[in-house]
């Protein structure tokens, strides 16, 4: 029970400390106390009681860490309290002589004989000790405890100084109880305040439900100012790989340098892909690693609205007109309750659209306002007939281009030609902010919705997507072609005699899912 009763107390100090903040800035302080040396706990038991090591990711989260550390443009010192079973190997030491981090002991059952291993293997001055608590009957047994010794008793003329008297709040407990955003409130109060914040570096990613710890790398991340380049990635499982990619992409040049794919490497990505924003930016020397398939975009050159109404032609014309004659006004529409209340009733108007099953069917009206409230570097464009919200764009802004994230209108006005009186909007207001480019998506993969893009002037623009396989697994998919998707394999005729019956069997797995629901 003592080790819960001094987390409990972490918990309230930090709430202390959290509700009596302070801006003023102080050096972070951190505690490390490396228990374990793998991020999977399994392996982890497994080496301790083997005493060897058992794969290659030996202190895989430390190194992180301690990357990420070094990469900060904050004041940070770091003190890493290591056991005799997670010893420094000579990669994580060389990350460790920065300036920025202090090796010290973390006591498990011999203070004098572990402070002499690590003191030899690492060939530093060691000053501080922290003692390794266990509550569990089954960690005694692995850590060659008595089963009635929760902690072992460090003797009083032991030479090194002892860390527990720091005030100190444990990062990946409260990471388990709070969001990341209160978290990092209260963390940086601490910090103000001279508080030391404590970790365990296998909860970095991972979930502890039993010991109540949670994955802090997001908190830890934000504190210390890095990682801003792996906000924006997406990352999807396809087989035995992960494959991540760019959010922003289209939006603006991506050319992946060597730190950004050990990055990934480090967070278990297996492939890295990107486009080639052929419109604006081509790439030079592409490294020869990077494997090439071909992709393509519906694209829009944007010069001024006038040259756009002329080559849309005589139906498309026509079209705008009868919305504006139908009484469907479109404007920008500043981010509000309202517009996602609209929003809303839009997602869940209908679960089918366009022949297939509609994934927005069923979102929360909370889920609706918190994403547009959110939304970032994009205007929202409003079509409304009668006061209501009939249709709506979305359009995120990037380097010389606009790009269409969603268009939809509401089924029960679609013989009021609302999107393309949004199209239209969105050209002008491209115009109005002088975006050389519009995109909308891709072509190839839904006939009528290509069509419809043609007939406003938007043309299918071929561009280069680069595949980087970063581990073996990656290397292996992408001579086994699972890099691309099927459908992109597919010859384009063969694609479209195929599209009904994929349409068919969407929207019929969609009206099942909603029949068990209800």
């Amino acid at each position: 029970m003592g080790q819960a009763v001094q987390s409990i107390k972490r918990v309230y100090n930090w709430m202390g400390f959290y509700l009596g903040r302070t801006t003023e800035k102080k050096m972070m302080k951190l505690r490390l106390d490396v228990d374990y040396p793998y991020p999977s706990r399994a392996k982890s038991f497994l080496s301790i009681v083997l005493k060897s090591k058992v794969g290659k990711d030996y202190l895989k989260n430390s190194k992180i860490i301690a990357k990420m550390i070094n990469e900060s443009p904050v004041e940070v010192k770091a003190y890493w309290f290591f056991t005799l079973h997670t010893i420094p190997d000579r990669e994580l030491l060389k990350l460790l002589d920065e300036g920025k981090h202090e090796v010290a002991l973390h006591v498990i059952n011999n203070p004098y004989a572990e402070w002499e291993l690590l003191k030899k293997t690492t060939k530093q001055k060691i000053n501080y000790y922290t003692v390794h608590g266990t509550n569990r009957l089954l960690a005694r047994v692995m850590w060659r405890r008595k089963l009635t010794e929760n902690r072992i008793e460090v003797p009083e003329d032991f030479p090194l100084k002892s860390f527990h008297d720091r005030p100190t709040s444990p990062l990946d407990h409260l990471s388990f109880i709070y969001s990341v955003t209160e978290v990092e409130k209260g963390a940086e109060s601490f910090i103000a305040k001279g508080g030391v914040l404590e970790v365990h570096p296998e909860w970095l990613f991972n979930r502890g439900i039993i010991n109540r710890r949670g994955p802090f790398y997001e908190t830890l991340k934000n504190i210390l100012k890095v990682d801003k380049e792996l906000e924006t990635l997406v990352i999807r499982k396809k087989g035995f790989v992960r494959i991540s990619s760019d959010s922003g992409e289209y939006v603006r040049d991506i050319v992946p340098t060597n730190r950004f794919i050990e990055k990934l490497g480090d967070r278990g990505i297996d492939i890295f892909t990107f486009i080639e924003r052929k419109w604006c930016h081509t790439i030079s020397n592409p490294s020869n690693s990077w494997v090439k398939t071909e992709d393509n975009i519906a694209l829009l050159q944007v010069t001024t609205y006038d040259e756009w109404w002329k080559n849309i032609g005589k139906k498309t014309r026509n079209m705008v007109r009868k919305a504006e004659k139908n009484g469907v006004k479109t404007e920008v529409v500043e981010p509000s309750e309202e517009l996602a209340e609209g929003i809303w009733k839009i997602y869940n108007e209908t679960p089918i659209r366009q022949e297939r099953a509609f994934p927005h069917y069923g979102v929360s009206a909370q889920t609706v306002t918190q994403s547009v409230s959110s939304a970032q570097n994009c205007t929202f464009l409003g079509a409304f007939f009668q006061d209501e919200l009939a249709g709506f764009i979305q359009l995120v802004h990037g380097d010389k281009i606009a790009v269409i994230s969603q268009i939809l209108s509401l089924q029960k006005h679609s013989d009021k030609a609302v999107n393309n009186a949004l199209i239209a909007k969105a050209v002008e207001v491209c115009v109005a902010k002088q975006f050389e480019w519009l995109m909308y998506g891709r072509m190839g993969n839904h006939p009528s919705l290509d069509k419809f893009k043609q007939s406003n002037d938007f043309s299918r623009f071929p561009v280069t997507r680069y595949h980087v396989p970063i581990t073996r697994k990656g290397r292996i998919a992408v001579k086994m072609g699972l890099h691309r998707e099927a459908k992109d394999v597919l010859p384009q005729p063969m694609k479209y005699q195929l599209i009904p019956l994929y349409n068919w069997i969407n929207r019929n797995k969609m009206r099942i899912e909603l029949r068990l629901g209800s």
